[in-house]
């Protein structure tokens, strides 16, 4: 059968949906084709179970400051690991049903399930049908890496695709990969009583460049489970259960949760038939801009292009390459400053320019440490440090690197006013409430202050009328 449309879009993961809101509102001739599981990779194995699995482990955790505030019984508290893992798995089936309800469940011949395949750079095979497009959005999201070498240990290698769908905690737990994943999850299953060791052969985590963030990081985290960074891991079976070995470093564990990276979907899609040149992943070259793929009437968005494999980015992806897949000429969209944000205990973000990317000539540095700040020292939370990145001359906020708590709150603020173009000067005329943790973003503002070139005159917390 063939099939005419204005658009197709290949996906149905959040860039597919969020493209599709674009498409919706500039034509009906469209199709969504999507030949997996629905629900997108957030509700379904990543942001929204991951942050289930945080919480249950976070409030068990805090069990160990009762005695010092006087509550008693604490160490009377056990964990069901069956029944934590089936709340996550509840809340993770309330989020999907929401993204299901909102999108495919409401679609009829538009949507069709199926894998898609380039014929041309307009024309799709899906199964018996040949779908033909004037233009096409490849939104085919990623999918966890696995070493070929680790493949034959079967079901004790998960990944964030099985994580969440154990029925019980395993004893012991290596994690291997220590981004954003294999760190929250390392850690809230360490909270909940698995026996974790956390493995990585870089000599950082959670993508941390900036040294002093770094250094402060590792020896937070570190004091919960065991991180041994700067050695590859290597596997092997030992009576039954996995021998993980990095360096002269060695534990057994019964599950290894491989963390190690996504790799984009696009196998089997036949994106030779574009008539472009791959890269060595598979890629066709893209505008960041525009999303279109060269000069052809293909756009790409999601997790599939390897470079921001984040909900929002996608999100804000997905709306660009709908947008422009409607329109006569592609239009060029500025994109939003870097946020990364990793949802571990106490939270890690960089904002903005990352520490590798900042000119040292020019860049001013402010900071601070929280084992003072008043309300970290309340909530039992006073262990971090926030660095903030200016520009030396005029005091124009470039980007931040943090562990802190309530750090996904201010991160936000130093990624809206980043992007609005706001100087430390403008950050400190603005109110900060006592006691807050944002006062700490303030004393890091206060200490990069002084070290910018030009100063203004008088108070400068208040703005002359």
């Amino acid at each position: 059968m063939d099939k005419h449309v204005d658009v197709a879009i290949i996906g149905a993961g959040s860039a597919g949906l969020y493209a599709l809101s674009q498409v919706r509102q500039a034509t009906d001739r469209y199709v969504l084709i999507d030949g997996g599981e629905l629900g997108t990779t957030c509700a379904r194995v990543g942001c929204m179970p991951s942050k289930a699995a945080i919480q249950v482990g976070e409030d068990f955790h805090r069990r160990v400051l009762f005695e010092r505030m006087g509550i008693e019984g604490g160490e009377e508290l056990t964990l069901n690991g069956a029944e934590a893992l089936e709340h996550v798995r509840d809340l993770r089936d309330v989020f999907v049903d929401k993204v299901l309800s909102n999108s495919t469940d409401n679609m009829d011949e538009e949507f069709i399930a199926g894998h898609a395949r380039f014929v041309s750079p307009t024309e799709l095979q899906v199964g018996e049908d040949r779908i033909h497009a004037k233009t096409v959005v490849i939104a085919t999201g990623s999918r966890p890496v696995i070493p070929k070498a680790w493949q034959g240990f079967g079901e004790r290698i998960l990944t964030t695709d099985e994580l969440f769908e154990l029925e019980e905690l395993p004893a012991s737990l290596a994690v291997i990969g220590l981004g954003t994943i294999g760190l929250e999850m390392g850690q809230a299953l360490s909270r909940m009583g698995v026996a974790v060791t956390g493995i990585d052969q870089l000599d950082h985590i959670a993508g941390l460049q900036d040294p002093e963030v770094r250094q402060v990081a590792v020896d937070t985290l570190g004091k919960e489970f065991p991180l041994w960074l700067g050695q590859a891991a290597d596997i092997r079976e030992e009576d039954g259960r996995l021998r993980v070995t990095a360096g002269d470093r060695s534990v057994l564990v019964e599950r290894v949760l491989a963390a190690m990276g996504r790799r984009p979907n696009v196998e089997d899609l036949g994106l030779e038939n574009l008539g472009v040149a791959l890269d060595a992943r598979g890629l066709p070259a893209f505008d960041p801009h525009t999303l279109q793929v060269g000069d052809l009437p293909v756009f790409i968005a999601g997790d599939v292009t390897g470079e921001r494999a984040i909900l929002h980015e996608a999100g804000a992806e997905g709306r660009i390459a709908g947008f422009n897949a409607v329109q006569a000429a592609p239009v060029a969209f500025q994109r939003q400053v870097p946020l990364a944000i990793n949802f571990c205990d106490p939270n890690i973000a960089v904002v903005g320019s990352a520490w590798n990317a900042l000119d040292p000539e020019r860049t001013a540095i402010g900071e601070v440490k929280l084992g003072p700040l008043g309300r970290a020292l309340i909530m039992g939370k006073n262990k971090g440090m926030i660095r903030v990145y200016a520009d030396r001359e005029d005091g124009r906020l470039l980007g931040a690197s943090l562990i802190a708590p309530k750090g996904e709150n201010l991160a936000h603020l130093l990624a809206w006013s980043i992007q609005r173009g706001l100087t430390v000067f403008d950050l400190l005329r603005l109110p900060f409430y006592h006691p807050s943790i944002e006062e700490g973003l303030q004393a890091a503002l206060y200490d990069l202050r002084g070290k910018i070139a030009r100063q203004p005159e008088g108070p400068v917390e208040l703005e002359r009328l």
